[in-house]
């Protein structure tokens, strides 16, 4: 019997993971079948009890709930410790581990994908939830000069600066923007599901810089259309952090690193 594993999330019919996660099994002649799970907003403990129940191996976790992933985990990886937040279940017997693959993910697309050099850079990240904990420290490890933290809630953005224990990072409100410049403008926040940007300035993104939005879909995103508009160098989506972070979850999984380059090709 093929070897189960999931994607739990709400929601998750517009998820790419199944066929991400196909395609690396074929290249690497693994066995296992790969499904969309959509979690109970009141139940998500419950659904991953089911699926582990139900002979899974592993799960990964989007929004709305790698924080309550994190929190169930028996042993959180060094990565899960420093985001707060899970990405990546596996099963071994009793025991759940968690890992965060998200910032390996973005990291791995801007840097070695798309060629952006990190080091010396300005770069202003958008939220501070589960998704932006995931890519801070990962995104630190590249040695820009200064990491700004801005959120709708300044005291999240704050709170998430201070747990940085960085002098480079800083946390703000959106409206505390206002003169500043970044060579790299990340979009961590949820707004865009929902079609919507978040409410930075027009000026923010410095000549030459880059957007790059977490989300992503099957036509530009709102915040890649707003990076067109404002003459972002590169305006990309997510997918390729996707494609990247899944494989990470992959190797973790089945201990073979697929070739991400054919996968992102293909779901183009």
């Amino acid at each position: 019997m093929s070897d189960r594993y999931a994607v739990i999330g709400n929601p998750i019919e517009h998820s790419k993971s199944p066929e991400i996660h196909a395609a690396f099994a074929r290249q690497t002649g693994q066995d296992m079948l790969y499904e969309r799970i959509l979690g109970s907003l009141d139940d998500f403990e419950g659904d991953v009890r089911r699926f582990i129940a139900e002979g899974g191996r592993g799960m990964n976790v989007t929004v709305p709930f790698k924080e309550r992933a994190f929190r169930l985990a028996d042993e959180p990886s060094e990565r899960a410790e420093r985001a707060g937040a899970v990405n990546t279940l596996t099963f071994d017997g009793d025991r759940v581990l968690g890992d965060n693959t998200d910032g390996a993910g973005l990291v791995r697309d801007l840097g070695c994908n798309h060629r952006f050099a990190f080091a010396g850079s300005r770069i202003l990240l958008l939220g501070a939830g589960g998704a932006s904990r995931g890519v801070l420290f990962p995104l630190l490890e590249e040695g820009p000069a200064e990491l700004v933290i801005a959120n709708r809630t300044a005291s999240k953005a704050v709170e998430l600066a201070v747990r940085a224990g960085d002098a480079r990072v800083s946390g703000c409100g959106l409206d505390e923007l206002k003169g500043r410049q970044f060579d790299l403008i990340v979009n961590g926040t949820a707004a865009g599901l929902g079609g919507e940007v978040p409410a930075i300035p027009d000026d923010c993104l410095a000549a030459g810089g880059w957007t790059y939005d977490m989300m992503y879909g099957s036509e530009p995103t709102a915040f890649v259309r707003w990076g067109q508009a404002h003459g972002a160098a590169r305006a990309l989506d997510g997918l390729g952090m996707l494609v990247e972070q899944a494989a990470e979850s992959f190797y973790i999984w089945r201990g073979v690193m697929p070739d991400t380059g054919p996968v992102v090709e293909m779901l183009r």
